[in-house]
C-alpha cells in the first residue's frame, strides 16, 4: 500500500518535473527545424525561475477570480496525473475518482477558469483571447468527448488502465481501422489543444493572440504558475496520447525502482516522437487565417465517427 502512495506521488512529481523540460525539447526542435539555434531545452526552467522573483502587478478591475485562476489551474493539472497511466500499467489507490472523461473535465476546468481571469482583467486583449478560445472550444471540446466515446466502444470501459492493456495485449484490436482513426482524430485535437495550430502564436502579436492574449494581464509568481499549468497540460495530453493510444508499451508492471525508471525514459523517448511529428505538422504549414482554424477540428471530428461506425461493423 505504501508503494502504490509513492508511486502516485510520482506520477504527480513526474508531470509537475518534466512539463518544462517537454516544452524546451518542442520549442529546440522547432529552431532546429527553421534551421536556428534556440535557447535551449532548460530555458523553460529558466523563465519559470525568473517569473517566480519578479513582482505582481494587478490590474485595478480584477476581482477574486483573477486571484484564484491561477491556483485553480494548477491544481487541476496535477489532479490528473493521478487518474491515467503516467509511470506504471496498473491501477493506483486514487486513480478509481474518475475515467478518462473526468479528467477530461478537470482539463477543461482549468481552461474554463482561464477564459473567465482573461474576461475579469477587463482589457481588450483579454477579451479577444478568451473569446477566440471559447470559438476554438465549440468544436474542439465535442470532438474530444467523441474521441471518448470511441474509446469507450473500442474498449468497453473508459478506464484507461483498460485501454491500455486491451491494445498492448491484443495486436488485432491495435491495428484494427476503429483504433488508427481515433489516433489520428487525437493527434488532430493534439495539436489544436495545445496551441500548435497555425492559427496559435506564442508571441504577443495582436491578430494571432489565444492564449498569450488570455493570460496578458498576469505578472510575476501568477504569471509563472499559469505558464507551468500549462506546460503541464500538455504534459498530461501527450501522456495520454502515447501511454494509451498510440504507443502503450514501456509502462512499469510490478512498480519496482528500475521499472519506474525504465517507464520514464521509455516516457521521454515517446514524448520525443510525437513532439518530432507535431513540430512537422506546426512548421511545414504557413499561417493560417483564424476562420480557418475549424478545418483540423472538423477532419478529427470526422475521425472520430469513423472510428465509431468501424467499431460498430467489426
Amino acid at each position: 500500500m505504501t508503494r502504490d502512495v509513492l508511486l502516485q506521488i510520482a506520477q504527480v512529481l513526474t508531470v509537475l518535473v518534466l512539463s518544462p523540460l517537454l516544452q524546451g525539447v518542442i520549442l529546440q526542435c522547432e529552431e532546429r527545424v527553421q534551421m536556428a539555434q534556440g535557447p535551449g531545452i532548460f530555458q523553460p526552467y529558466r523563465d519559470l525561475w525568473k517569473l517566480f522573483h519578479k513582482q505582481i502587478v494587478v490590474p485595478e478591475t480584477a476581482s477574486w477570480i483573477y486571484w484564484i485562476t491561477p491556483i485553480v489551474a494548477f491544481t487541476a493539472m496535477l489532479t490528473v496525473p493521478i487518474l491515467i497511466p503516467v509511470l506504471t500499467d496498473f491501477p493506483l489507490p486514487l486513480s478509481d475518482m474518475g475515467d478518462i472523461l473526468g479528467g477530461g473535465l478537470i482539463l477543461t476546468l482549468g481552461s474554463f477558469m482561464i477564459v473567465l481571469a482573461g474576461l475579469d482583467s477587463g482589457s481588450a486583449y483579454g477579451g479577444i483571447g478568451s473569446s477566440r478560445a471559447v470559438m476554438v472550444a465549440i468544436l474542439a471540446e465535442p470532438t474530444l468527448i467523441v474521441v471518448f466515446v470511441g474509446i469507450t466502444l473500442l474498449a468497453k470501459s473508459m478506464l484507461p488502465f483498460v485501454v491500455n492493456h486491451l491494445l498492448v495485449g491484443n495486436p488485432a484490436v491495435y491495428w484494427s481501422p476503429a483504433h488508427l482513426f481515433l489516433i489520428a482524430a487525437f493527434f488532430a485535437l493534439l495539436i489544436v489543444e495545445t496551441d500548435r495550430l497555425p492559427i496559435h502564436s506564442s508571441t504577443h502579436l495582436e491578430i494571432y493572440m489565444i492564449e498569450e492574449a488570455r493570460i496578458l494581464e498576469y505578472s510575476g509568481p501568477l504569471l509563472a504558475i499559469l505558464k507551468w499549468a500549462s506546460m503541464m497540460k500538455q504534459f498530461i495530453l501527450y501522456t495520454i496520447f502515447t501511454n494509451v493510444l498510440l504507443l502503450p508499451w514501456g509502462l512499469s508492471r510490478l512498480g519496482l525502482p528500475i521499472g519506474v525508471l525504465g517507464s520514464v525514459i521509455a516516457l521521454l523517448g515517446k514524448f520525443l516522437v510525437v513532439a518530432l511529428a507535431v513540430v512537422v505538422v506546426e512548421t511545414s504549414q504557413s499561417r493560417l487565417r483564424f476562420y480557418r482554424y475549424q478545418e483540423l477540428l472538423a477532419a478529427s471530428f470526422v475521425f472520430a465517427i469513423l472510428s465509431i461506425v468501424g467499431n460498430q461493423l467489426s
